[in-house]
């Protein structure tokens, strides 16, 4: 007599199907629990236990209504220079954003993202330079539509594969990009790169600012709503069905594979979002350092992103954006008293590793956690 978890059929055939049933509603429940995760981390930072809400906010959730008010104001309290250095955080963490949805949520690492940053950080060069195109959101919508373009037919190839293949395969197609600049001096100026002129805002001409005036005023606030857009939009994308579809085949590809989701399709997918995202990072880069050369696609470049990723925590959402507030600011203050600056945080890396495999958030959690208490340590996450 044979004893099933599902109910239990005659014969061999339907000892067959039977099984088939149980690893079929085995793997629904695994999709499900996504669905019931997500569902909770929605609920504005309450975490879901025994079916209520705990009401207690997540450090995520404060971390980002803290940084929200923060940056409001930090443009009439800081320094010129320091609000000027915030652009390029807003800049890397739209793009990081980008990486972290392959490497958190898809379970996959890019070694050459630098190339996305690239495509719009020259789409920027090209429209204002070459064409006298100034519409900075027409310069975006280019950049981002390029961008998706080159994700999808490199993503045709790299999602065939997985771990360091796929890695590999990326960093491959960052240096050819990179090649391709330096080799082409007649269309991208080759080593000595290409200028970036000042781009119009919403169609107004502010040229008759002057250029810290115009960053650390006008052009940060149109930086920051592009970083909250896509911070949102980003949110929406990790949460929904397509998100939870992600997590479910880094997780376990096989049993996500039985419920009927094609696995190359949606990598696929998130590395042309991904794609879009650092490009749209690198558009908004393009103004704010007033010149594109082949090093902006470097593989080292490429290296720095990581770096930010885990320097913040990449298995956090907030993780890469704390990530780059802390890194462009730290290696500003330590490339002003030396040139070694990657050694220093070469080591820093490596004590962050064997001290916080975390990253920042990871501490930050941890710290919460004694502070909130018990039942607060899965919040933290």
């Amino acid at each position: 007599m044979r004893v099933h978890s599902c109910v239990p059929g005659a014969g061999d055939d339907a000892h067959i199907s039977d099984s088939h049933r149980c690893i079929g509603n085995e793997a629904s429940r695994s999709l499900r629990g996504y669905i019931v995760k997500g569902a909770a981390l929605e609920q504005g930072g309450f975490q879901w236990k025994g079916g209520r809400p705990s009401g207690r906010s997540s450090p995520g959730v404060l971390l980002g209504i803290g940084f929200l008010l923060a940056a409001v104001v930090w443009p009439f309290v800081g320094k010129e220079y320091q609000v000027y250095l915030s652009l390029s955080f807003f800049s890397y963490s739209i793009a990081l954003l980008g990486l972290n949805l392959l490497f958190n949520y898809t379970g996959l690492i890019s070694f050459g993202h630098a190339l996305f940053l690239g495509i719009g950080g020259y789409t920027a060069a090209f429209m204002t330079h070459k064409y006298s195109i100034l519409s900075m959101e027409l310069i975006i919508v280019v950049a981002v539509v390029l961008s998706g373009l080159v994700a999808f037919l490199t993503g045709l190839i790299c999602v065939r594969y997985i771990k360091i293949y796929f890695a590999m395969l990326t960093l491959a197609f960052g240096m050819l990009f990179h090649s391709f600049l330096m080799k082409t001096y007649s269309l991208t100026g080759g080593d000595e790169g290409m200028h970036v002129t000042q781009p119009k805002l919403l169609g107004m001409d502010l040229s008759q600012m002057d250029k810290m005036s115009f960053f650390s005023g006008p052009y940060y606030f149109y930086s920051l709503v592009f970083f909250l857009a896509a911070a949102f939009l980003m949110w929406r994308i990790v949460h929904s069905h397509f998100g939870l579809s992600l997590q479910a085949i880094r997780d376990n590809p096989d049993k996500a594979e039985y419920l009927g989701v094609s696995i190359r399709r949606y990598r696929l997918y998130a590395f042309v979002i991904s794609g879009c995202f650092t490009g749209l990072g690198g558009a908004l880069m393009a103004p704010v350092t007033g010149h594109m050369d082949p090093a902006m696609v470097f593989w080292t470049h490429s290296g720095d992103m990581v770096f930010m990723t885990l320097l913040g925590g990449f298995s956090n959402f907030f993780g890469p954006m704390l990530g780059s507030l802390v890194f462009i600011f730290l290696r500003d203050a330590v490339s002003s008293f030396t040139e070694y600056w990657r050694f220093i945080f070469g080591a820093l890396l490596a004590a962050l590793v064997i001290l916080a495999p975390g990253g920042l958030m990871g501490l930050l959690g941890k710290v919460w956690s004694s502070v909130a208490g018990p039942g607060s340590k899965e919040q933290a996450a």
